[in-house]
């Protein structure tokens, strides 16, 4: 195997359990400002970034509910937020913790956390984590069988959850879970009646449980994305996590500075049921960083969250960058400053490449007359658009999935500092990233600090570091055959490059094979279609069949724009699936796909579908990848039809 290592940052070994940085923090810094809470409704966002080349659109977000904190220490524009010192958070922590040993949780219990992205998650990870719990993730979204499944093979015995909805889907699974005593809902301010419970408590019974975990105690068990067959609960060790958000620390540190406004911060937005936002959230208390919390992923709740909390760094999937792009492309058309917004998306992709050669001695740089280009574009455009995210962001991290080349280019080009990971849930988020001064668009970088990469000879990644899970939870044999001497399998295909770069081209078992033998890893051929405005997502299929074909879903939006633009805005978007001009416009997609692939892998034929692959229909996980073998069986009947009778 061809192996490539980064050697680990020099620093104290991680001890003890996540949420004695918590403690420390607050006993060494008390006024520092670790968290911040909107308090009030959003206001939208500013009216230049719609009415510009680069806009926008806005509208409000939503607020965080739940218990009291202090506004002292909270700085800048933060007209919408609360800060919450690290003294003010350590006492709620204590206060909910000791709430919580009333309510019978006992060290090592596990406890469902079923909720959107919000403060009062953050405040029950540390809570459990001082008396020794594990956490276990939900998707608020998860269907009731999901839930039965996660809660029983956990052993559950309390869950957390937002309304009156989830704890009904809760409540209809109870008499399957025998180890479950609790129900705390958070719209009925469960978190205030837990922590009146708890007011007669010591505080030394918290502190005597929490000095009693050790870095190798689980922490949380996550569920993988289980986009084929069940999904399985991955044991996440304090040590796990503590490693993982070290290296980011240690290795991307000048990145999170990058705007020298002081304190860093950011605005976690990521699913906390999915160990990414995990990863975020450990990193930024760990790191002493400011975090706000957004519980929906919309670019109509980011953005105006955005514009008021002014974070200074973030971590993002794809799917965010794809939709701000879109949206912004959306709003320059409509203002009669498409071709403006062309030349300048054009330049910046010029101008990012041409940088990039020159970090690995492969070109000068970009050249005098794409110089000011680029700065004549840096007002009109690039400036508007960084305001769109509060102004002050300069360094994105950005993983879950792959980022598009060009789409990483052009917000580079527009004055951000893109680093593109790779992970997986049993790597407690990222294993490889781009190093900071030397980013290679398109690929995920090299391993973090501490972390070793490896291909085998059939081209799967192979990953070893401080970050890899323990296991699988009743799982022994999964986890004998996936972990071999410290090396953890991961099911992805990659390559590595002549400077150690790795780039992930696709799944093990998504290798697709028609009945002529031919291979083909369908992840890179989707994105490429997938790049063109209107389309929203493509799966390729032709397992076992004469030549490859792909299932189309398009962007409702995209395709209100596109009807609006040929005048046919009177016309259901649906209804013209099957229109001329329609189909010559994805086929263009579709072509230049193409030519990134010999025929015998190019697409042959494709279908339009009438509406998006959806969470609710069962055909993306809660992360977005899709369930191939799910979307296969849905579609079936089309699929038949593309290769006739």
């Amino acid at each position: 195997m061809r192996e490539f290592t980064t050697p680990a940052v020099a620093g104290p070994e991680a001890t003890g359990g996540l949420a004695d940085s918590l403690y420390d923090t607050a006993e060494r810094s008390p006024d520092l400002v670790q968290l911040a809470r909107r308090v009030g409704p959003a206001r939208p966002a500013s009216s230049a970034c719609s009415s510009s080349s680069s806009g926008a659109g806005s509208s409000s977000g939503s607020s965080s509910s739940g218990g009291s904190s202090s506004s002292s220490g909270s700085s800048g524009p933060l007209d919408e937020w609360r800060g919450v010192t690290a003294r003010e958070f350590r006492d709620e922590v204590l206060a909910l913790a000791k709430g919580l040993l009333t309510r019978g949780v006992r060290y090592g219990d596990r406890v469902a956390l079923m909720s959107r992205t919000r403060y009062e998650w953050t405040l029950f990870d540390y809570a459990l984590w001082s008396i020794g719990a594990i956490t276990v993730p939900v998707y608020p979204t998860a269907a009731a069988e999901q839930v039965r499944w996660i809660l029983a093979e956990t052993q559950a015995v309390a869950c957390l959850v937002e309304d009156e909805d989830a704890a009904m889907t809760v409540g209809a699974v109870c008499d399957a879970l025998p180890d479950l005593t609790g129900i705390w809902q958070l719209d009925r301010d469960c978190v205030a009646a837990i922590t009146e419970d708890g007011r007669d408590v010591p505080d030394s019974l918290v502190h005597r449980q929490r000095l009693g975990v050790a870095a190798g105690n689980v922490a949380t068990v996550v569920y993988t994305s289980g986009t084929t067959g069940r999904p399985k609960g991955c044991l996440i060790t304090h040590a796990n996590l503590a490693a993982e958000a070290d290296a980011l620390l240690g290795g991307w540190r000048e990145a999170f500075h990058d705007t020298g406004a002081g304190q860093p911060s950011t605005l976690l937005f990521l699913p906390l049921a999915h160990v990414y936002g995990r990863a975020v959230q450990v990193a930024a208390i760990r790191g002493g960083f400011r975090i706000g919390h957004v519980p929906e992923v919309s670019t109509d709740a980011l953005l105006p969250a955005m514009e008021s909390f002014r974070p200074t760094f973030l971590h993002v999937v794809p799917y965010v960058f794809e939709k701000i792009f879109q949206q912004a492309r959306r709003a320059a058309e409509d203002a009669g400053r498409g071709e403006l917004f062309e030349q300048a998306r054009q330049v910046a992709v010029d101008w990012a490449a041409a940088r990039e050669q020159k970090a690995f001695g492969r070109g000068p740089g970009p050249g005098p007359k794409l110089r000011l280009r680029h700065l004549a574009y840096e007002r009109t455009v690039y400036q508007r658009l960084r305001a769109a995210l509060g102004g002050r962001v300069r360094s994105v991290m950005c993983g879950g999935s792959s980022l598009r080349r060009e789409l990483g280019l052009f917000f580079t080009g527009a004055g951000l500092h893109l680093y593109e990971g790779y992970g997986l849930t049993e790597t407690s988020a990222a294993i490889t990233a781009n190093p900071v001064g030397r980013q290679k668009l398109g690929t995920v970088g090299h391993p973090l600090p501490g972390s070793s990469v490896a291909l085998a000879d059939d081209g799967e990644v192979w990953v070893r570091g401080g970050s890899v899970f323990g296991g699988y939870l009743n799982h022994p044999q999964c986890t004998a055959e996936s972990l071999i001497d410290g090396w953890f399998g991961t099911g992805d295909l990659g390559r590595l490059d002549e400077d150690g770069y790795l780039t992930i081209t696709g799944r093990k078992k998504d290798l697709i094979v028609t009945n002529s033998g031919k291979n083909l890893a369908p992840a890179a051929l989707e994105e490429r279609v997938a790049a063109h405005p209107l389309v929203s997502q493509c799966l390729v299929v032709g397992d076992d069949r004469p030549y490859v074909a792909a299932l189309i879903t398009l962007d409702p939006a995209a395709l209100a724009h596109w009807l609006k633009t040929h005048g046919l805005e009177q016309l259901d978007p649906w209804a013209v699936l099957a229109d001329e001009q329609l189909h010559t416009e994805v086929q263009r997609a579709v072509a230049a796909a193409n030519t990134a692939v010999s025929r015998a892998e190019s697409i042959r034929a494709f279908r339009l579908l009438a509406r998006e692959f959806s969470q609710d229909q069962g055909l993306l996980t809660p992360s977005l990848k899709l369930r191939r073998a799910a979307i296969a069986e849905y579609y079936a009947a089309d699929i038949a039809e593309l290769y006739g009778p």
